[in-house]
């Protein structure tokens, strides 16, 4: 407990810095209006570590695999699929027809839809098989993707830009209609979420052991996807897609906080993603100027660490 202790101080102290420094480092002179933007991107950052770092953990706990995460089994397919039927049917009438709150709410109800899916297809029927649960995954994900390319090749090239808008992560675009209301829906499952830990932590022995102990598997698990659903939709609809960035984080919390604790281990996974994504978005916006956006270096660096973990579990 002292080294998570210690480990939690440092991590708390990192957070902090890094707030600091991309709140007041070279302000300028309308010191006031470069303050209220970036605490919008501060703000935004916190909901978006919050919500990947829980989706996360939980969603490798279900799985029993430390190198799943909601965002390789095909959840930002779903949403990347939605949003390319949204303007496929209604094109440039897009925001007129759709506010930003009913684009978010068909955003979650799709993605709660799908985890129910993956609920349907491998758990009801008492199928507690990994590579069932990644194949069905990998496949759906990828048919999602096929169909969202072939609406995107049949829309006007004008629209396509709206499209292309929702495919690349960035912090510098923060839909503030969206901030609040996912705010609140982010505390709200946060509260349900960490008084619920305990069960994750039962989870994490066994479908068999779970059962035996007298926990309600199916239930569970179908609690568990519908938190995971919403929170990866909440942070894909203010800041887009972040394939790897669930991978990086959960892999490096669980070697900093060796514990089986789920609490812990979901609250030091916050702290961690929020200072992995304020130190990248320092890095890209004060030195390089916002040429290369801060996802596509996760991405890069989180595709190579996958390659890595699924090697390195084959030689085990």
């Amino acid at each position: 407990m002292k080294r998570i202790k210690k480990n939690f101080l440092i991590v708390t102290l990192l957070l902090l810095v890094a707030a600091v420094l991309f709140l007041f480092y070279n302000m300028g002179n309308n010191w006031e209006f470069a303050l209220r933007l970036r605490s919008v991107k501060v703000a935004a950052i916190l909901v978006v570590s919050c919500c990947v770092a829980y989706s996360s953990v939980a969603f490798q706990t279900l799985t029993n695999n430390r190198i799943l995460t909601p965002s390789i089994m095909g959840f930002e397919s779903v949403y990347l699929l939605i949003q390319t039927v949204i303007v496929f049917v209604y094109g440039d009438q897009t925001y007129r027809v759709l506010s930003s709150l009913d684009n978010f709410s068909l955003s979650v109800l799709g993605m709660i839809g799908f985890a129910f899916l993956l609920y349907i297809l491998i758990y009801k029927k008492g199928k507690d098989n990994l590579y069932l649960l990644l194949l069905v995954g990998i496949i759906l994900g990828t048919l999602f993707n096929s169909l969202s390319s072939f609406m995107q090749l049949l829309i006007d090239p004008n629209d396509y830009f709206i499209v292309q808008g929702k495919m690349f992560a960035t912090f510098n675009k923060i839909n503030r209609d969206l901030l609040w209301p996912s705010t609140a829906v982010l505390l709200v499952l946060l509260t349900v979420g960490f008084r619920t830990t305990k069960y994750l932590d039962v989870l994490a022995l066994g479908r068999d052991q779970a059962i035996n102990l007298g926990l309600n598997y199916n239930r569970t698990v179908q609690l568990f996807l519908v938190i995971i659903a919403v929170l990866v939709s909440v942070s894909t609809a203010l800041v887009g897609p972040i394939t790897f960035l669930g991978l990086l984080v959960t892999n490096l919390t669980y070697e900093l906080f060796k514990t089986h604790r789920h609490g812990i281990i979901i609250a030091a996974c916050c702290l961690v993603t929020a200072v992995t994504l304020l130190s990248g978005q320092f890095v890209m916006e004060r030195l390089f100027h916002l040429s290369i956006p801060v996802s596509a270096i996760i991405n890069l660096v989180g595709g190579l660490y996958f390659m890595f973990l699924l090697l390195r579990v084959r030689k085990l």
